[in-house]
């Protein structure tokens, strides 16, 4: 299991339906709620509890995916898919080929990706990184249009003289 990846709240804003969200150092959004007995965070309703709670931790998920190495370059792209038209292939579990990486890319509405390192929610702007020979699969949450982008390490560009 991978270890907590705790990040401070640097600020908070509302998303588009009202919901509160906490503005992690690292750069990604965490939805905080107070919805007991779910999640009890009674701080979250007022100016004052927010303020209290800025440079607080909170584990953050999409730190836990798998950051692309430097120097690879997209080769390929599909096309794109909704949840109508995702292929079966890509529900089930299954891997991409030893050196090829992938992005998935949410372009409307809400996927969820399953690896090794965890289930996440992607939505547009949250990527999900596909290491290489790791096994995934996608589920769509509700309508999404989706594609995929595969890397590669750039090839050698060192000269040869004669």
């Amino acid at each position: 299991m991978l270890s907590s990846m705790q990040r401070a709240i640097t600020g908070f804003h509302r998303d588009d339906e009202g919901v509160w969200v906490a503005e992690l150092s690292c750069g990604h959004p965490q939805h905080v709620r107070h919805d007991p007995p779910w999640q009890s965070r009674p701080w979250v309703i007022s100016d004052e509890g927010r303020r209290a709670q800025l440079g607080t931790q909170l584990d953050c998920k999409l730190c836990e995916m798998a950051p692309l190495p430097e120097g690879l370059v997209a080769y390929k792209r599909t096309p794109s898919f909704t949840e109508q038209s995702v292929p079966a292939a890509l529900l089930a579990e299954h891997r991409t080929k030893a050196g090829v990486w992938a992005q998935v890319v949410v372009e409307e509405g809400k996927l969820e990706y399953q690896c090794a390192r965890g289930t996440f929610i992607l939505k547009p702007g949250v990527l999900g990184v596909i290491e290489p020979d790791s096994p995934h699969q996608v589920r769509p949450v509700q309508s999404v249009r989706f594609h995929v982008v595969f890397l590669r390490a750039a090839p050698s560009t060192s000269a040869t003289s004669s």
